[in-house]
């Protein structure tokens, strides 16, 4: 018997379909989860319930320092006694966000952060630009 050397295939292509529709899954999952993190919420729809007591919506309050190194709060120019004895009224749970020019001194955001914190002011936000 006459033994037959079997023809090796030449292989000259490679499939890209199955790395195609990976990839394609991928890239949906990525996209979705981005558009969470962005927005910083998932969207839902709350259940209702008739005993509930509405609570007031609480206005942030803003304090602007200028790159002159001048404080506002709520656009009101004070002194940081002024700011301090302002913050003191309002409450801890009140939200505090702080806009500081980019140019304004390093001392005037630390001794505005320094009141918050002798205050005891945890919610506050610092607003930059993206």
């Amino acid at each position: 018997m006459a033994k037959f050397k079997k023809q090796r295939k030449r292989f000259d292509e490679i499939n890209v379909i199955p790395f195609i529709d990976i990839m394609l899954v991928l890239l949906v999952m990525v996209l979705t989860t981005a558009t969470f993190v962005n927005q910083g919420i998932i969207p839902i729809e709350l259940p209702t319930a008739k005993a509930s007591k509405k609570e007031d919506a609480k206005k942030e309050i803003t304090i602007y320092v200028n790159d002159k190194g001048e404080l506002f709060f709520e656009k009101e120019r004070v002194d940081l006694k002024t700011l301090e004895a302002k913050l003191s009224t309002i409450s801890k749970e009140q939200t505090v966000v702080l806009r500081s020019d980019k140019e304004s001194k390093f001392q005037d955001f630390v001794s505005v952060m320094d009141i918050l914190k002798r205050l005891n002011h945890e919610q506050l936000y610092i607003i930059t630009k993206e």
